[in-house]
């Protein structure tokens, strides 16, 4: 194994390498799927450099991630990684639905598993929050699957404060998943000192922009039909013009580091403290490989400053997603004493 350093997430025993691997853009939502034997190849060398935090859900593909997935661990390499998926998130006639009911739960678990090929997932988040179901009762589900040895460690992904705190209450969570990176900083108000309170990791998705930090507006010139980034905000018109700035001045300042922007971009993640995990996605070794220098960048207190200046709050336009997608921000469930089973 390389050297890449391993971290605990929350205070259950789960440990992991530092920098995870975001597997959905290989079957889903950037365009169409890429050829299985490529993707298995990326996997591969994530593993075998000593990146082993593999991150999937149901609703990639939807299936088909984790189908693939279960393809690229087997030979023994399922005893090399710490496997992360997703519940509570279902298409019903193409349709999304969230989902939080305790059958569901349980019925999802069991699919994943199949579809992985494995006995237990090592980290299960539920996905989004159902705002029908009290969340003590979606985690209720999820506490027997932990008790029947399916799953070890619970999660949740782009859930409030006080979900998190309620959920918590069930059965420790041991991350949270959200969206952090340079232009995207609403959870550093109120989810992320939640997490330090409560001693839950926390594993950032989409730290590079959703690929913006890695070529800035360049990023959209060959994007194939069906790739989200076509209909996201950020990505559109005057928004872009007044986001590409702040490629531009984070571009400078890699220049100065020597580094590349997205290495920038993920350093600066990976300077938020130890409790912090995350997962870029990609589909090509290259990539991969640049992702995972981002390691050695080293950022001065200065470094982050000058960081924290370029990414202020006015340095954004536009939303994290279109109409429609719920997030933290907009969803509660209801009290536990409403629900009637």
């Amino acid at each position: 194994m390389a050297g890449i350093r391993r971290v605990k997430l929350g205070q259950q025993g789960l440990e992991v390498s530092a920098q995870g691997l975001g597997c959905m853009g290989m079957s889903y939502f950037y365009g169409a799927p890429k050829p299985e034997p490529d993707m298995i190849k990326v996997i591969h060398h994530a593993i075998n450099a000593g990146i082993t935090f593999l991150d999937t859900s149901d609703m990639y593909g939807p299936q088909t991630n984790e189908i693939l997935i279960g393809k690229a661990l087997k030979g023994g390499m399922r005893e090399k990684v710490e496997m992360a998926t997703k519940f509570g998130v279902k298409y019903d006639t193409d349709a999304m639905e969230v989902c939080g009911d305790p059958a569901y739960v349980k019925y999802a678990c069991e699919a994943s598993l199949k579809r992985l090929g494995i006995d237990c997932i090592d980290l299960y988040y539920q996905h989004r929050i159902d705002s029908r179901v009290p969340i003590e009762i979606t985690m209720g589900a999820v506490k027997e699957l932990v008790e029947e040895g399916k799953i070890k460690y619970v999660g949740l992904s782009e859930a409030s404060a006080s979900t998190i705190r309620r959920a918590h209450a069930v059965h420790p969570l041991t991350a949270v998943q959200l969206e952090w990176s340079l232009w995207s900083r609403d959870v550093e108000e109120e989810i992320i000192p939640t997490c330090r309170e409560l001693g839950i990791g926390i594993v950032a998705y989409s730290p590079l922009g959703r690929g913006f930090f890695s070529s800035g507006p360049k990023v959209l010139e060959n994007l194939e039909d069906g790739d989200l980034r076509k209909y996201l905000p950020r990505f559109q018109g005057e928004n872009l013009e007044h986001n590409t700035k702040m490629f531009e001045r984070v571009n400078e300042m890699a220049a100065k580091k020597g580094c590349t922007p997205s290495q920038l971009a993920l350093a600066w993640v990976h300077h938020q403290g130890n409790d912090v995990v995350p997962i870029p996605g990609t589909t090509k070794i290259e990539n991969l490989e640049q992702n995972i220098g981002a390691l050695s960048v080293k950022l001065t207190p200065e470094d982050m400053a000058e960081l924290e200046a370029i990414a202020a709050a006015d340095s954004v336009k536009g939303g994290r997603y279109g109409d429609g997608i719920s997030t933290f921000k907009d969803t509660e469930t209801p009290p536990l004493s409403s629900w009637k089973a």
